[in-house]
């Protein structure tokens, strides 16, 4: 039977606005006042670690980076227990998948806080218990070690697994691990990426032309059902 890992920020639900937001009032505390969402939105896919780190260098920050996180986890934090809806298709995906007793679990380069936070507050920990955040694991995606560690937490191998992707390099990191994946992306302009290339089942439309029957009749041809 095949076991379903999701990406969280971007797949499950649309958290991008406040990543965003959090990185921006971040990034504006620390002499940098126009950070716009065409340059996020470079990043969407990429751990807030890694994130933190290149913009860092690229603007000569002098805060250390572990500050930097730590500020901007704090802005999310606050944003997210505001409002992070869930995409009302991926949730209907995910309980059809309960229903049907398939092992899931959810890989994410957000920190653990951020994760159970939206989790709990979208009601969607009663559905996915397994978690596994970037700051458990050496690298970050595009690196596969989050969908290894969440394969291990499952008790299953890397091959009977599949990923559920909104970024190229959630998708890079899925090959790498040895795993399906079902492509969304959250930005359609990146449909074409080559890393979505790989994907079994690319809905290059994203979250508009996401169908909860048709991924499931996809995954049920791989051995779900």
């Amino acid at each position: 039977m095949i076991s379903v890992i999701f990406d969280l920020d971007g797949t499950l639900v649309d958290s991008e606005p406040n990543y965003y937001e959090s990185g921006r009032r971040t990034l504006e505390r620390h002499g940098v006042p126009d950070f716009t969402w065409e340059q996020h939105s470079r990043f969407i896919g990429i751990g807030t670690l890694e994130t933190l780190e290149i913009l860092k260098e690229r603007y000569a920050l002098s805060a250390p980076v572990e500050q930097l996180l730590a500020e901007q986890n704090a802005a999310y934090l606050e944003l997210a227990r505001i409002a992070t809806p869930a995409f009302p298709r991926m949730r209907a995906f995910v309980e059809r998948l309960h229903a049907e007793g398939v092992a899931m679990a959810v890989a994410s380069g957000s920190s653990r806080a951020a994760i159970d936070a939206v989790l709990a507050g979208t009601g969607l920990d009663a559905l996915l218990t397994t978690v596994v955040s970037a700051e458990e694991v050496a690298h970050g995606k595009p690196a596969p070690d989050v969908f290894l560690e969440a394969a291990r937490r499952l008790g299953v191998p890397p091959a009977d697994c599949v990923v559920v992707e909104d970024a190229a390099p959630g998708a890079v990191a899925a090959r790498a691990a040895g795993m399906g994946c079902v492509a969304v992306p959250y930005v359609a302009d990146t449909a074409g990426d080559p890393a979505f290339a790989s994907a079994g089942l690319l809905f290059a439309g994203g979250q508009a032309e996401f169908s909860a029957e048709a991924a499931y009749d996809w995954l049920s041809a791989r051995g779900v059902a």
